[in-house]
């Protein structure tokens, strides 16, 4: 099951006011990322315009794009550089990962925020932190791992509420004050021997198929058809039998075989009033239906096994979001095919995919993009969100949506 699911009732957990546990974490912090996530080497670029954010007093939300799982204890780097701590806003299953995470995260900035529902808490004490500018609150907009490093999926525009409620309390100060957003681009280059890094994974994934060994493919041939053969699976298992046609159109056609019934099911009406609503909130919006029954534990044994097979469907629809059709092209980059043997491994149940290294991080901060108190209503999108959006593909290197 989705390691970020539990039906444990949620309690906010807030972080410790405090900077030694920073300062310690920042001793073994680097030989951490080496050994746990294959990075060997870290570049920063733009520290300059985060320093004037700091040296003039701005309430700063910091906003990486967020394509690893590594992402949030490789901004340790930035931190350390900076000699400036930050506070983290980080989704409430990373607490539940055992006691040491427990212990450790609120010790160095860290507060819960729970994704399935409004968490009043998370959001109060955020808005101070930028009101107050106590310190920099690192926020991922994408609100999700994407995997993917060469995409920016939609930003979740609650950032913007955060970010313009600062915004309020900081104008009304005398003299005003102000909240600024930087966006941070996060870069992974992958400096080994691909083939030799992946081929033990894809072995073993093979082997699960019941395949024998694939010599004579090259190692695309080889991720393509293992993914080929996993969509296939998923649409016999959710659609009765494999589809035929592009790969874009069946992977499009699996996630409304898992997501239509379901919204007729819980949500009716709503979710037909909402139909620009991406895979990832649709998935969110169903979550929030079908997880507070369990919580609260009013179901009988029979409905906790269909909630339960319910929510994992809902894993595998996140799941076909998360595999751009056109990501291998003809000449995939090697972090590409990483990144996508990374989500066989997943969609395979396997919460931890293999290390793959070494990495190298590039880490850029963008200008400050100042916050309005207020939002432009007559524009059709956010913004905020979309300057903040356009600025994270730019220092990506992506191109324009």
């Amino acid at each position: 099951m989705d390691p970020l699911i539990s039906d444990q009732r949620y309690v906010f957990i807030p972080p410790k006011r405090t900077t030694l546990w920073t300062w310690f974490v920042a001793t073994w912090l680097r030989p951490y990322l080496r050994k746990a996530w294959g990075l060997e080497s870290f570049e920063l670029h733009g520290l300059e315009h985060l320093r004037d954010s700091l040296r003039a007093g701005h309430g700063i939300l910091l906003a990486p794009n967020h394509c690893r799982l590594s992402d949030p204890p490789a901004l340790g780097v930035l931190v350390q550089a900076l000699r400036q701590p930050v506070y983290v806003m980080a989704s409430a299953h990373v607490f539940r990962e055992g006691w040491f995470p427990r212990f450790m995260l609120p010790r160095i900035g860290a507060f819960s925020v729970n994704r399935e529902g409004l968490d009043r808490e998370a959001l109060k004490l955020a808005i101070e932190i930028l009101s107050s500018t106590e310190r920099p609150l690192v926020v991922f907009p994408e609100g999700v791992t994407s995997r993917t490093n060469d995409r920016l999926i939609p930003l979740q525009e609650g950032v913007a509420f955060l970010a313009r409620s600062a915004a309020r309390h900081r104008a009304a100060l005398t003299p005003p004050g102000r909240v600024v957003i930087h966006p941070i681009a996060l870069r992974y280059h992958f400096r080994g021997d691909v083939e030799k890094s992946l081929d033990p994974v894809l072995r073993r994934l093979e082997a699960n198929l019941s395949w024998r060994p694939r010599s004579g493919l090259t190692l695309r041939e080889r991720v393509v058809q293992l993914g080929r053969a996993l969509l296939t699976m998923k649409e016999v298992e959710f659609h009765g039998e494999a589809r035929t046609g592009s790969v874009p159109a069946r992977l499009a056609a699996l996630g409304e075989d898992i997501l239509r019934p379901l919204e007729t099911q819980w949500l009716g009406a709503r979710a037909a009033s909402a139909p620009e609503d991406t895979v990832i909130m649709r998935v969110k919006n169903l979550r929030k239906a079908l997880l507070p029954d369990l919580v609260q534990n009013r179901l009988t044994e029979s409905e906790r096994t269909e909630r339960w097979r319910q929510l994992e469907a809902l894993a595998v629809a996140e799941q076909t979001f998360h595999f751009p059709a056109d990501y291998l092209g003809e000449d995939p980059t090697p972090e590409r095919l990483i990144e996508t043997v990374e989500r066989y491994e997943e969609a395979f149940g396997n919460p931890k995919p293999a290390i793959h290294g070494p990495m190298d991080l590039s880490m850029t901060v963008g200008e400050a993009i100042p916050v309005e108190p207020t939002r432009d209503k007559r524009a059709a999108t956010d913004p905020l969100m979309d300057q903040v959006a356009a600025a994270l593909r730019r220092l990506l290197g992506l191109a324009a949506a």
